[in-house]
């Protein structure tokens, strides 16, 4: 599985070609609506140009649901798109006489192409059907918790061994900080990844204090 950061909560997943994005966001849209959030990391223009297979957006906010990114992707159609339900009506509506396969995935929904499974899972978020999602594949699972505060709720809903969490750990707009990320990975027993800050903020990665911890740079790619 090779993975890139593609800053704020997006990733792109690639298996053998195969590609699956997750939240999306290269555009500076949120600067015209929140001036403070401006871009601190240019956009890198070659990620416009992918086309991926499986698109999965966790909730309805602008720097993860964005259709100004999200119409270099899903104008030419033929695009499984694994969304909550408030993200699912706005990419409907803003993409809605375009041939792809819009799925309302919501807590409790599972979803398999190509082999790779898909799970969403529960999110405590000001989106109130915000997911978290977790990808099964090649006896590993990958779990990106999407925008999401510590809570039982969500803990409640994650039936799978997690190999690997991706965390929102900003700290603002209802996500966990450094702190409450440092729990939850520990409590899932899981290799942390680490996310969300560094293009709104000035929050070093590199400070999160958890000894299994896996720390990605802007557009990088890993594999594991």
């Amino acid at each position: 599985m090779k993975i890139t950061w593609l800053g704020q909560g997006g990733f792109l997943f690639d298996i053998d070609g195969f590609k699956i994005m997750i939240d999306p966001y290269l555009s500076n849209s949120v600067q015209a609506i929140e001036p403070q959030n401006y871009r601190r990391v240019p956009v890198c223009e070659s990620f416009l140009k992918i086309k991926p297979n499986v698109l999965v957006l966790t909730h309805n906010h602008l720097d993860h649901t964005d259709p100004d990114t999200l119409k270099n992707y899903l104008l030419d159609g033929k695009v499984t798109v694994l969304a909550s339900y408030n993200a699912w009506k706005t990419v409907r509506t803003t993409f809605k006489n375009v041939n792809n396969n819009y799925v309302s995935f919501n807590v409790g929904s599972e979803w398999t192409e190509n082999g790779v499974l898909f799970k969403a899972v529960y999110a405590e978020h000001s989106d109130e059907y915000a997911i978290g999602v977790i990808i099964c594949y090649g006896g590993k699972t990958y779990y990106i918790t999407g925008d999401t505060l510590y809570n039982e709720k969500v803990f409640a809903s994650i039936h799978d061994k997690i190999d690997y969490c991706f965390l929102a750990v900003n700290g603002r707009g209802n996500n966990m900080n450094f702190t409450e990320g440092k729990r939850f990975a520990k409590r899932l027993n899981a290799t942390a990844i680490p996310i969300h800050c560094g293009l709104f903020d000035e929050i070093d990665l590199n400070s999160f204090d958890y000894e299994d911890k896996i720390i990605f740079k802007f557009y990088e790619e890993k594999e594991f």
